[in-house]
């Protein structure tokens, strides 16, 4: 596996290693299809849409991979990121109509692909050391970051940015899985378990509009109906 992995004898991969790559590309995949969507709503051609989903799918790997020191980054080194990457945008492009069904504006993708990098960059971060706070942490901005490029790229200001539980969640699902290593558990339970609790804070959130306090602007200050709320559209 790319980043800096160790193959037991044989080249046999670690069962560890498995659900990272298992988790990582089940990340990229979603985000990519993310990606896509956001890409085709903005009218991008298929060149665009294909660079949007790399973006979107392999940001927050890529960041966290050169933080920790697992150069050359897993996207870059093994072409499994590419073709998955790949892949979620050419059915997006190709089968939009179909994929536009399940969108809800691209949030549940979203939602699905934070749950899976935020529990994956937690792990990998505690496979290379990182002690569990910072791993945590590390965690939690590798589930924001194919997110925030996505909407930088297209002109949006970034989900994590917004009043809702984002990063929160993210950070949520990356503790659990700091706190069943520090106890000892098996990885692939508070792995499920970190996954479930980003997700459901993220739907929750999305379907009942939970969201942390704003500052309280004056009167004078505040947007009009119809007018541009920071959520990226006019």
């Amino acid at each position: 596996m790319a980043g800096g992995s160790v193959m037991l004898p044989g080249g046999t991969m670690h069962p560890s290693q498995i659900l990272q790559l298992v988790l990582d590309l089940g990340g990229t995949f979603v985000f990519a299809i993310s990606g896509g969507m956001a890409a085709v709503k903005y009218r991008l051609d298929l060149f665009g849409v294909l660079v949007l989903s790399f973006a979107a799918g392999n940001a927050g790997g890529i960041t966290r991979d050169l933080l920790i020191g697992a150069v050359p980054p897993a996207a870059i080194a093994d072409w499994k990121y590419l073709a998955v990457s790949v892949l979620a945008g050419l059915i997006t492009y190709f089968w939009y109509p179909i994929t536009d069904r399940f969108r809800n504006d691209v949030l549940w993708f979203d939602a699905v692909g934070l749950a899976f990098f935020a529990v994956a960059g937690s792990e990998k971060a505690l496979v290379y050391g990182l002690n569990p706070i910072m791993a945590a942490l590390l965690g939690m901005l590798t589930g924001i970051g194919g997110g925030m490029l996505r909407d930088v790229l297209v002109r949006e200001i970034p989900v994590v940015l917004r009043a809702d539980l984002y990063a929160l969640a993210a950070l949520a699902g990356a503790a659990v899985v700091v706190i069943g290593h520090v106890l000892h558990a098996p990885p692939v339970v508070p792995t499920v378990i970190g996954g479930v609790l980003c997700f459901a804070l993220r739907f929750m959130a999305i379907r009942h509009g939970w969201h942390l306090p704003t500052a309280r602007l004056p009167q004078d200050q505040r947007p009009t109906p119809g007018s541009r709320r920071g959520n990226g559209k006019t």
